[in-house]
């Protein structure tokens, strides 16, 4: 574990723990099924980011309510039901390090749970019987929804654009973390300098975030990440290291790179020469540069609020999720 991560675990160790009280208490199903698999999903060693990104931003806008942990399951129940659909789009057999949900059970039940979050989160945003709120948790929901189809549909496109690919993570990623930092605003009944504010720190975390994330498959191993390496290849996802070096290839070296990813069975050795070639021409280095200039927005987003604790660990979630390697 980095220096930094350990700062930061032991600075929100209580927020964790009360987070995590909260995600079981407020799951609430009629079926031990739902329990189960729901489990499955949810406990199997989450950062909890989202959650946590709530309940900071509703304390550094001064919320002094009690239902920010709560609320903060919403954002938790919604990532995890995305988690259990995109595995079975995808195929994927690890989450986590662990058999994915429809490998334990089967499909439509993995289907069926992930529906049921995406219903508990909406439930749990009525509470709050304020409209606004309620609309942010449901766009959420739809553009998700939204991004994940856009991305299917360009399942192994090689000639998906970078455009394209930031409108997918937009949907896909940044949107939830924009929507976890804007509801603790609007619980806060805060400025709307600061509601931006927050929607600007959270936004532009989310789409470093996935950057970082999608630099993992090329970048670690297996046992780091949880998955198998090159799962976001052979699922036929290209992303930004991927795009980049393909445009900028020579026509014999972009030839090969077409060769390795159109084969969803490649070798060791492919992926290997692959790691290389985005090397060379820049895929990797330019991602890098890019969730380093996303992570500088989001921190700059903050310069509304005062110096605090809360703010030190904003900056320094900004900070790790550069560094980060799972």
């Amino acid at each position: 574990m980095s220096d930094l991560k350990h700062k930061i675990l032991d600075m929100v160790k209580d927020d964790l723990a009360e987070i995590e009280i909260a995600l079981e208490q407020n799951l609430k199903p009629h079926l031990d099924l739902v329990s189960k698999i729901a489990g499955h999903i949810l406990f199997s060693g989450g950062k909890r980011l989202r959650p946590l990104l709530m309940v900071l931003s509703a304390r550094i806008c001064g919320y002094d309510g009690n239902y920010d942990k709560t609320f903060s399951t919403i954002f938790e129940y919604l990532h995890a039901a995305t988690l259990l659909h995109d595995d079975l789009v995808d195929e994927a057999t690890l989450r986590r390090g662990k058999p994915a949900a429809h490998i334990v059970w089967d499909n439509p039940s993995a289907v069926l749970v992930g529906d049921f979050l995406l219903a508990r989160a909406l439930s749990i945003a009525a509470v709050t019987e304020q409209p606004d709120i309620i609309k942010v948790v449901a766009q959420i929901t739809e553009n998700m929804s939204e991004g994940e189809l856009h991305q299917l549909m360009r399942k192994g496109s090689l000639d998906l654009t970078e455009a394209e690919y930031m409108e997918i993570i937009r949907r896909k990623t940044a949107v939830l973390f924009e929507g976890a930092c804007r509801v603790s605003a609007l619980i806060a009944h805060t400025t709307e300098e600061k509601k931006s504010a927050l929607s600007a720190y959270g936004f532009n975390l989310g789409i470093a975030f996935q950057m970082a994330d999608d630099l993992l498959d090329y970048t670690t191993d297996t046992q780091a990440i949880g998955k198998a390496v090159g799962a976001d290849l052979r699922e036929g996802k290209l992303t930004l290291p991927v795009i980049y070096s393909l445009q900028k290839a020579h026509a014999d070296d972009r030839r090969l790179m077409e060769k390795i990813i159109k084969n969803t069975n490649f070798s060791v050795h492919d992926f290997e020469t692959l790691i290389e070639l985005l090397h060379r021409y820049g895929g990797i280095a330019y991602t890098q540069k890019m969730a380093a200039d996303y992570i500088q927005r989001a921190k700059g987003a903050l310069s509304v609020f005062e110096d605090s604790t809360t703010k030190e660990i904003f900056l320094m979630v900004a900070d790790y999720t550069l560094e980060r390697k799972s």
